[in-house]
C-alpha cells in the first residue's frame, strides 16, 4: 500500500508541475499577444481617445464660431440691402 501512495504523490506533483508550466506559458501567450497587438496598432496610426477628444472639440468650437459670424452676416446685409 505505501507504494501506490508513493506513486499517487508522484502523480499529484507532476500534475501540479504541469499545471504550472501551462499558466506560465499562458501568461507569456498573452504578454506576446498584447505586445503585437500594441505594435500593430502603432504601426496603423491611429489617434488616440484624447486626441480624437481635442479635435472634435476644436471642430466643435469652429462650427459655433461658423454660425455667428454667419448670423452676424446675414444682419449685416439685411441691414445693408
Amino acid at each position: 500500500m505505501q507504494s501506490r501512495n508513493r506513486f499517487l504523490d508522484d502523480m499529484s506533483q507532476l500534475m501540479t508541475n504541469a499545471m504550472g508550466v501551462a499558466q506560465g506559458a499562458r501568461t507569456e501567450a498573452e504578454t506576446a499577444m498584447k505586445s503585437l497587438m500594441d505594435r500593430w496598432l502603432a504601426d496603423r496610426d491611429f489617434v488616440t481617445r484624447e486626441e480624437f477628444d481635442a479635435v472634435r472639440a476644436m471642430a466643435q468650437k469652429a462650427r459655433e464660431e461658423n454660425e455667428a459670424l454667419s448670423a452676424r452676416l446675414a444682419a449685416l446685409e439685411a441691414k445693408q440691402g
